[in-house]
């Protein structure tokens, strides 16, 4: 009777998710599968490994599109190579889209918009701007004319070497890294940057619905997007979180505060809660560090900016330290992130807001334990120099004492007795002034001959 109940109990069980999986499997049979997933960001590693992923299970759950929503500023030129890579290889079509209106596919974005299979743009949105920048603080540097060049080339072969399989016009392309020229919806649509402009993700579906595409290899797809179903994949917990950690600006701030959470814990033993902060801000900066495309000049000159403030507290300079370490620490956080390919970087508010409070807290911190190294002594024996006692006997000379001679007696000491040595003969009741211990034994002169 157990069996057989056992037996019923795991049938009833199991058989409402046997139901939905044969329902899901028979949804997915009638209704195309699009997996969307949205760029709303900079682009960076960890948004390309979110992106790579997605396309990766696209593939595997074998769905008949993958649909990338897009409005970003730019990002990192490896991370968006990384992207354009997936796109250019994946079995499964792919659609970048500019939206919602207001939206842009700037710097980086412009590359990976024309690396799908299906470019399109919402009304209202904006596409280009691709000149790769050399930039410090958000400012474009000037260069030289010959690396000029060369950054140039660079971007546009790179952008030539797919845009012209995806049947795209290539002279207009490279116009948007050559002269950063931008282009609105209709121009892109105009020029055969795009394939079509849509009001959004349904009008989308319905116009790529029965369409013939040329994928990359050279091979045709017919999308069939009749009532399509659309799973949106979001960022996971994680990398949500370590997106947040290669941002340039949390970077320098994290890099700062573990410096100076383990320089306080150093100069000030027991606080321990620096100690521990400034250990792990220190460990996601270097975690960052490995990810980001990080100048090795600028981590130098921040380390000479936190020199530079601690001999400020150390020597007088009327400020001139202060003042290069300050320059140091601004230069080294606007060449801290190096990307040739993008103008990402540390930018300039971050970076005056976390100098200016370093700057202050190393001076001050340092002065502290500069200036403690001359406190007397709070606690041991060493408190009691310079305490004055009253003598409770007539001092008596040491017995067999060479010269200089000796007197011993007793003194009250913070309301204890306390064993003294004395170089004079020094009366009961008078007032002698602590000058050294020893053990148990303190050795004291008068008074007065202590004041004067």
């Amino acid at each position: 009777m157990r069996l057989v109940f056992l037996i019923l109990t795991l049938v009833f069980t199991f058989s409402p998710a046997t139901n939905a999986q044969s329902s899901h499997v028979s949804d997915s049979a009638t209704h195309p599968r699009v997996i969307e997933l949205r760029i709303g960001d900079e682009i960076e590693p960890i948004m390309a490994e979110y992106v790579d992923g997605v396309i990766s299970q696209a593939a595997q759950q074998h769905a008949s599109l993958v649909l990338i929503t897009m409005d970003t500023p730019g990002g990192l030129g490896t991370s968006m190579e990384d992207i354009i890579q997936h796109i250019l290889s994946s079995s499964v079509p792919v659609v970048v889209y500019v939206s919602p209106a207001g939206a842009r596919g700037a710097s980086a974005g412009f590359f990976i918009l024309l690396s799908a299979d299906v470019a399109a743009m919402a009304p209202g949105t904006h596409a280009g701007a691709a000149s790769p920048l050399i930039a410090i603080g958000g400012v474009p540097l000037n260069v030289d004319e010959t690396l000029k060049k060369k950054i140039l080339n660079d971007a546009t072969a790179f952008l030539r070497s797919y845009t012209g399989k995806r049947g795209r016009n290539v002279e207009i392309a490279e116009t948007a890294v050559t002269d950063g020229k931008a282009f609105t919806e209709t121009e892109a649509l105009n020029d055969k940057l795009i394939d079509l402009i849509a009001d959004s993700p349904q009008d989308l579906f319905a116009k790529l619905d029965g369409k013939t595409i040329k994928r990359f290899d050279g091979s045709e797809t017919r999308l069939s997007l009749n009532n399509p179903e659309v799973v949106t994949m979001e960022m996971s917990a994680r990398q949500r979180f370590l997106a947040r950690i290669v941002e340039p600006d949390v970077f320098f701030i994290l890099l700062i505060a573990g410096v100076l959470g383990l320089y306080v814990e150093f100069t000030h033993p027991g606080m321990i809660a620096p100690g521990v902060i400034g250990a792990i801000a220190l460990v996601l900066a270097l975690f960052a560090m490995h990810i980001l495309p990080v100048n090795f000049a600028g981590l130098l000159l921040i380390i000479v900016a936190l020199g530079l403030f601690v001999l400020e507290a150390k020597y007088t300079s009327h400020g001139v330290l202060a003042a290069g370490g300050v320059i140091a620490m601004l230069l080294g956080a606007f060449m801290l992130i190096r990307s040739p390919l993008t103008g990402a970087g540390v930018s300039l508010g971050v970076a005056l807001g976390v100098t200016a409070p370093a700057a202050v807290i190393t001076i001050f911190l340092m002065r502290l334990v500069l200036r403690s190294r001359t406190w007397k002594p709070s606690t041991g024996a060493e408190q009691l120099v310079g305490v004055p006692a009253e003598a409770t006997e007539a001092f008596a000379p040491v017995s067999g004492q060479a010269a200089p001679a000796s007197f011993q007696g007793m003194v009250r000491l913070r309301g204890e007795l306390w064993r003294a040595v004395a170089p004079v003969a020094i009366p009961a009741g008078a007032q002698v002034r602590v000058v050294r211990v020893a053990g148990l034994t303190v050795y004291v002169t008068p008074a007065e001959s202590a004041a004067r």
